[in-house]
């Protein structure tokens, strides 16, 4: 999706492959399990150093867990990366067996985005300087908050490099060319 909207994108998984990028998607997975491995691969400290620098960052779903400065429902010694001033609950729409599709009311995009949730979690609250930029249309989930931005950082719940619909990955790649140009 980052390469359809024009930018390289590579891999980092060490803090000498951190320094070479000018921002970071912090993808879907297993929040406690990103965790631990960017502890063990000594990443965790210098990515949360960038990210406190100003350097951009999209997370999706378990990234938005990362972004995070607080959470509910997480493991008693889950740490997040920080920087979004969101209280977000871990799994909030349920189990794996209760992924689902829905349409999202999004700030600034003329057509409604199709998205795509997988165990995810949602905004309970937002701070003072966090803007919400999409939340659930229609059905049992109607308005929760499901992407939030706050300054160089970006968020969702829900996966949107599986939709084929590539205006958040845009949406992203225009935030970080305002912040690095």
């Amino acid at each position: 999706m980052l390469r359809g909207a024009g930018v390289d994108a590579v891999a980092v998984r060490r803090p000498s492959e951190l320094d070479a990028v000018d921002a970071m998607v912090l993808p879907g997975g297993e929040s406690t399990t990103m965790y631990k491995l960017a502890t063990i691969f000594e990443l965790f400290e210098p990515l949360q150093r960038r990210l406190r620098e100003g350097m951009p960052a999209l997370g999706t779903c378990a990234g938005m867990i990362l972004l995070a400065d607080r959470i509910e429902g997480g493991t008693a010694d889950q740490e997040t990366f920080g920087g979004l001033d969101v209280v977000v609950r871990r799994n909030a729409f349920g189990r794996q067996v209760d992924s689902f599709e829905a349409e999202l009311a999004v700030t600034g995009f003329d057509a409604p985005f199709h998205a795509m949730f997988i165990r995810a979690p949602w905004v309970e609250k937002v701070g003072h300087d966090v803007g919400v930029v999409a939340t659930v249309a229609a059905g049992e989930a109607m308005g929760r908050i499901v992407a939030v931005r706050q300054a160089h950082l970006l968020a969702t719940s829900f996966h949107p490099e599986i939709t084929g619909d590539h205006r958040f990955h845009q949406l992203f790649v225009e935030q970080v060319a305002e912040v690095v140009n």
